[in-house]
């Protein structure tokens, strides 16, 4: 034992420091870090480039992602958070434990202006209601349409967990205003269910279980690149579609916060952005991209969006809202 002790010792200053280092540890949403998803390309591009090491930690959905720091505030484990969306962002500055990202996304092609010293966003979507266009001929064009006048059937996710089912019900706001809980109960009558999450309700959809499903307008081009069909389509509504941006934040509680920032400018660089078009199946965040060629026939609609400070005023309000309907 003391031969192999004094071995260890010698071979010790042989170990690079970065070997010896804590991971980088990021809290993401599961789908991030699964084999099909962007995490593996990610992970091995920044390990590459900056000789460290990174270990996802994937929880539900960025709603969790937001419960989990509110409940480890700056305890918590995770140097870099990566999958809240832009509503969420005003309710995660009020915890306090984000740091200033220190980079220039004035380059950056997002639906928006974007304009923010913590968070930093790496990809973005429209939702819209994605259909199997072998089953479905009378497509609704407006959101108006298909709450008062279609007879589809759809699933959505919950608002008080999922990310697309909040947007949802920030999409219902932006384009009903005052009598979105009308809508909401019109909106019932064609509902089949309401899951915790995008996966459940997408499976349930391709199971046949209703004629529409809450997505992404991009949604059909994994189909087309994958599957080599154009059965599924989503449908462009004439109010326009409300948009989500992904972000990533560094926790200023990090004890590696200079890797945190590296990863977040990591995140925006070409590699990192040539990963997601064809993983997360959201438009990259940077023009010169390298995106699947199924990305050029995805429509880019008209973008609703609310200020993220103007959804952590009113969010529970809305939920109330839309939870009355549900339960009717």
């Amino acid at each position: 034992m003391k031969t192999l002790s004094l071995v260890t010792r010698a071979a010790l200053p042989l170990l690079t420091a970065s070997a010896l280092a804590e991971p980088l540890t990021i809290y993401t949403y599961e789908s991030f870090n699964t084999e099909w998803g962007p995490g593996p390309q990610i992970e091995a591009g920044f390990e590459a480039q900056c000789g460290c090491d990174i270990e996802f930690v994937g929880l539900e959905d960025g709603v969790a992602l937001l419960n989990r720091l509110r409940l480890e505030g700056n305890n918590s484990q995770a140097d870099v958070i990566l999958g809240l969306d832009d509503a969420l962002i005003a309710e995660t500055r009020e915890l306090g434990v984000l740091a200033d990202h220190n980079l220039d996304l004035s380059g950056l092609d997002l639906p928006y202006n974007w304009n923010d010293d913590a968070f930093v966003p790496y990809d973005y979507g429209h939702f819209a209601f994605v259909y199997d266009q072998t089953k479905v001929t009378d497509v609704p064009t407006s959101l108006r349409e298909l709450v008062f006048e279609s007879d589809v059937s759809i699933i959505y996710q919950d608002p008080r967990v999922s990310t697309p089912g909040q947007g949802l019900m920030l999409w219902m706001k932006s384009v009903f205003g005052d009598d979105a809980a009308d809508a909401w109960a019109a909106l019932q009558q064609k509902v089949v269910t309401v899951t915790p999450g995008w996966s459940e309700a997408y499976s349930l959809f391709q199971e046949g279980e209703s004629d529409m499903v809450l997505s992404y307008t991009t949604s059909p081009a994994y189909h087309i690149s994958a599957e080599n069909t154009d059965r599924y389509q989503a449908a462009i509504f004439d109010e326009g579609h409300y948009a989500q941006i992904e972000v990533a934040a560094a926790l200023a509680s990090s004890d590696q916060l200079d890797v945190a920032r590296d990863f977040l400018a990591y995140l925006i660089s070409k590699p990192a952005q040539d990963v997601l078009p064809g993983t997360n199946w959201m438009w990259p965040v940077l023009d010169s991209a390298d995106a699947p060629a199924s990305f050029e026939l995805m429509a880019k609609p008209k973008t609703l969006w609310f200020d993220s400070a103007e959804i952590a005023e009113h969010r529970r309000d809305w939920l109330r809202e839309w939870r009355n309907a549900a339960s009717q």
